[in-house]
């Protein structure tokens, strides 16, 4: 497949030829709101009516998760996702894991995380921080971050299906397509472009 191959087509290619393997890699938009909406909820009730927590604690932590959550994405999408080893087996890992969307960015079924990687990488980052956090403002921080998450998830689908006519969303549209038709090694905020501005990745005005 050619590098700078980008498909028009709606259609969702296959990857795998085992039909179960097929299925966990691809997930309708509304999964995630479905399954991570409950564990939020779940984590307002542990720190807010269980251990009955401050509300501005709860607040505090709660900003601090979604900010963390802002530069996870930005990181995730530069070095993780945009990492391209020389093996290739690894460059197929790459495919399946982000270089797909890339060469078919309209296939519907893949522009969000499916619960199959969404799930593991959300216990890891929980362990993580349950064991960098003092102890019970893992409740509030996680639910942010998760917030964070399910944010970024919702408006990548918006950014790729949705017609904006004006303001913060037509250009952060436009920030996102010119990633995908433009220019890969620049623009990696999807539902924020703070950090794009900071790490000097933006796109240059003309």
């Amino acid at each position: 497949m050619k590098k700078n191959f980008v498909s028009n087509s709606t259609a969702s290619i296959r990857m795998f030829k085992n039909d179960f393997l097929e299925s966990l890699s691809k997930v309708r938009f509304y999964v995630p709101l479905i399954v991570y909406v409950p564990v939020i909820a779940f984590l307002f009730w542990k720190a807010l009516w269980e251990i009955e927590m401050p509300v501005l604690n709860f607040a505090g932590w709660f900003l601090f998760g979604l900010g963390i959550w802002t530069i996870t994405e930005y990181i995730l999408h530069r070095y993780v996702f945009h990492f391209e080893p020389e093996a290739e087996w690894g460059k197929k890992i790459h495919f399946i894991f982000h270089g797909v969307h890339h060469d078919y960015p309209n296939d519907a079924k893949r522009l969000v995380m499916p619960p199959s990687a969404s799930i593991p990488m959300a216990l890891g980052f929980y362990f993580l921080f349950d064991w960098l956090l003092p102890d019970t403002m893992v409740y509030p921080f996680f639910s942010g971050f998760m917030i964070g998450y399910l944010f970024y998830d919702m408006v990548h689908y918006a950014l790729h299906h949705a017609n904006f006519k004006s303001g913060f969303w037509k250009q952060l549209k436009q920030h996102h397509m010119l990633h995908h038709y433009s220019d890969s090694t620049k623009g990696y905020g999807v539902s924020w472009t703070f950090w794009d501005h900071i790490f000097r990745s933006n796109f240059d005005k003309k």
